[in-house]
């Protein structure tokens, strides 16, 4: 004995997406895009500031490096 789908009292509307349903996934769909950019945003950014910092100490170890070289001669 197979089951069968049930096709007696079910419409189309039933079966598919209401309005508030489309507008429900929407609005989700808006909030995950503002959460995902700001969240890329925050790792952008503290790569970048990890980048300008390590440049930055670079810099200075490079001219200290100069200065002391040039003092001990």
């Amino acid at each position: 004995m197979a089951i069968e789908p049930r096709t007696t009292g079910s419409s189309v509307s039933e079966r598919h997406f209401r309005p508030v349903h489309g507008a429900i996934v929407a609005a989700t769909v808006v909030v995950a895009a503002i959460v995902a950019f700001a969240a890329f945003s925050f790792v952008a950014g503290v790569i970048w500031f990890t980048v300008k910092a390590v440049v930055v100490v670079a810099i200075v170890a490079f001219v200290v490096r100069l200065v002391f070289r040039r003092a001990s001669r």
